[in-house]
């Protein structure tokens, strides 16, 4: 017997309350500072020019206007009161499949969540580019923990594509994201990343201007086969059904060698974008990952960076 709707959103809510209570206990303060120009400092958008005086920032120097007007100016810059985080979610039938802990769908929620949360305590605002089956949803940006909830129900609640319907557009939601998006801020792209070709270069448009997290979700089904006789597996995004003789040491073999050629891939592609790459397995501690990420990144920030071809919170 299926759980009426009113019951349903109500185990979602819990759900929801679980999540902010992992991410404010677990992670508060963690992703504090990453975000530029937030009060007290300069800020990153320009502001009006003057003359240079005695103990300006030559960096600050305006050429532009100093050519125009023959005397030395500095251009000014206005502190960002307000910022931005912004969240590009995959909603493709491939992440509704999981053989550990929870499905890759329910670990995007949760990675979107600790975004979420952790801006709304710092009084920033959130908006999301939502990735459905022949278009892209756009939830406004805003501040507050109520907005934070109504984005997480709203992903939470979304109808799960059909397989072999219309396919989701990360591609376009990435450009949409670099085109759209005005002021400097954090990015995160959620997503497995079985994506057709085409989506690397509007993430590295947008990581010229912005400060870009690409969260990648990885169930352990996906990186090897498990020794169980004939496995019948069903494609999510076409439906094609596909029947593999697991007992072979051979097939087991190709499977992770193939897996393990297309992360690698797929890390050259992110890292030559300019992202930041972490990575979220459905049979891991994702709390643990993300707090790891976040701390490999402040020491790196502070001049200790991890060991060469390390990148922190990765995991292969």
């Amino acid at each position: 017997m299926r759980p009426s709707p009113t019951a349903e959103v109500a185990r979602r809510e819990r759900d929801l309350r679980r999540l902010e209570l992992v991410v404010t206990r677990k992670l508060d303060g963690l992703l504090h500072g990453d975000y530029q120009g937030l009060v007290p400092g300069a800020g990153s958008e320009p502001g009006e020019g003057r003359p240079y005086s005695p103990g300006d920032d030559v960096r600050r120097i305006d050429w532009n206007l100093t050519a125009r007007t023959t005397t030395v100016h500095v251009r000014d810059s206005v502190a960002d009161r307000e910022l931005e985080t912004w969240v590009v979610v995959d909603g493709s039938p491939s992440l509704d499949f999981g053989t550990a802990n929870r499905e890759k769908r329910d670990l995007a929620l949760a990675a979107v969540a600790a975004v979420g949360f952790s801006t709304a305590r710092m009084g920033n605002r959130m908006g999301a580019l939502v990735a459905r089956p022949g278009r892209v949803e756009r939830i406004p940006a805003r501040s507050g923990n109520p907005a934070i909830y109504a984005l997480l129900q709203r992903l939470a609640s979304a109808d799960r594509p059909e397989p072999g319907g219309p396919g989701t557009d990360m591609t376009g939601a990435l450009a949409g994201a670099a085109k759209t998006l005005p002021r400097r801020g954090m990015v995160v792209v959620v997503s497995d990343f079985i994506l057709p070709p085409g989506w690397e270069r509007p993430l590295r448009q947008l990581a010229r201007r912005h400060e870009v997290l690409a969260v990648e979700v990885v169930d352990p089904r996906e990186l090897e086969l498990p020794n169980v006789g004939l496995l019948s597996l069903v494609d999510p995004e076409s439906g094609r059904l596909v029947e593999v003789q697991t007992a072979k040491a051979k097939v087991r073999a190709r499977y992770a060698e193939a897996a393990a050629d297309r992360r690698r891939a797929l890390a050259v592609s992110l890292r030559g974008s300019g992202a930041s790459h972490l990575v979220l397995r459905t049979d891991r501690d994702w709390v643990l990952d993300l707090a790891r990420h976040l701390a490999g990144r402040r020491r790196a920030r502070s001049g200790f960076a991890s060991p060469r071809g390390a990148a922190p919170g990765a995991r292969p």
